[in-house]
């Protein structure tokens, strides 16, 4: 499988770049990441509307001449056009999409998407959470980053630390000032008062609102990370003793599932429906994963988990058939 060579598709977010690069990892493909931007008005209107054209990207030359694609790992909505457009060139180019991508499933060799999305076609292997390019080897690489970062080396105490994961705004959840504070308070009261440290993480969606809420609720003994970065937040998940993961994010969530360490999920209030998120929450309880961030501190333990490798054996089988 080392020799197989990969174009991973994306519209840049976060949680889409972990899920192809971890999906591309677990199959040991060489890949190259390209972000997929389509021409106005097409960027504003749904895949299963849009045209299977090259008219509608601002790119368009995924693929370079001469160059040897094998496979095609896509996620997001944009990035169905160029993988479609790219099939129909090639047949023989293996396209995976992951998540549901809202147009007819037989335009891809195989999908990839979450249970919790309801996808039961015969070319669709279902997820338990999010696939992504989080791995063990790299938390324990990068435990020591921030003592050695910022000097700590006498600050934290590593048998009492939790690490708070902070999302950002999407269409479910606002974080409003009113949510984070109760959620802050959850955890000064289950963590600060009993003699933990908390290191507080961002994520690409947090804005600067919530980081300077955070500097302001916690003290000096806090370490509050005010910018996004990789090495930092694989530290925090390999220095703490449980992990708080705010309820926006199921790739966050899968992510810090890779540690086998407690997670508590800090929800908020739901400005819509969020029923595939709550499918998710009951699964990840139910494998003893995840519970909910409430009034006192619980300790328990599960089999360090991580989709991508799980899922690679099943498509390497499909892919030999």
């Amino acid at each position: 499988m080392a020799s197989i060579k990969a174009l991973l598709l994306t519209e840049g977010y976060h949680g889409m770049i972990s899920q192809v690069e971890g999906m591309a990892k677990a199959l040991k493909a060489e890949f190259h990441h390209k972000i997929v931007r389509l021409q106005w008005p097409w960027n504003y209107i749904p895949a299963k509307f849009t045209p299977i054209s090259k008219i509608v990207l601002k790119d368009k030359n995924y693929i370079i001449d001469n160059e040897k694609i094998d496979l095609i790992i896509s996620c997001g909505r944009k990035s169905v056009i160029p993988s479609i457009i790219l099939k129909k060139k090639n047949k023989k180019i293996i396209t995976i999409h992951i998540q549901d991508p809202k147009v007819n499933l037989n335009n891809f060799d195989l999908i990839i998407a979450p249970e919790h999305d309801n996808l039961n076609e015969k070319n669709v292997i279902n997820s338990k959470g999010a696939i992504h390019y989080i791995t063990q080897e790299e938390i324990k690489k990068n435990k020591s980053y921030l003592i050695d970062k910022f000097q700590l080396y006498n600050y934290f105490n590593e048998l009492k630390l939790v690490t708070i994961i902070l999302g950002g705004p999407n269409k479910y959840y606002s974080f409003s000032d009113f949510d984070l504070t109760k959620i802050f308070e959850k955890v000064k009261n289950n963590f600060i008062n009993n003699g933990y440290q908390a290191i507080v993480i961002p994520s690409m969606r947090t804005p600067q609102r919530i980081i300077k809420i955070a500097q302001k609720y916690f003290d000096e003994k806090e370490l509050v990370i005010k910018e996004v970065d990789k090495k930092a937040y694989l530290s925090a998940l390999g220095l703490a003793n449980y992990i708080i993961v705010t309820c926006d994010s199921t790739s966050m969530i899968s992510e810090a599932a890779t540690t086998g360490k407690p997670i508590f999920i800090a929800h908020m209030q739901n400005r819509r429906n969020n029923y595939r998120f709550k499918k998710f929450f009951r699964l990840f309880n139910e494998m003893g994963i995840t519970k909910n961030l409430g009034d006192n501190i619980e300790s328990w333990t599960y089999r360090n988990f991580n989709e991508a490798e799980r899922i690679a054996t099943i498509v390497n089988k499909k892919l030999s058939n």
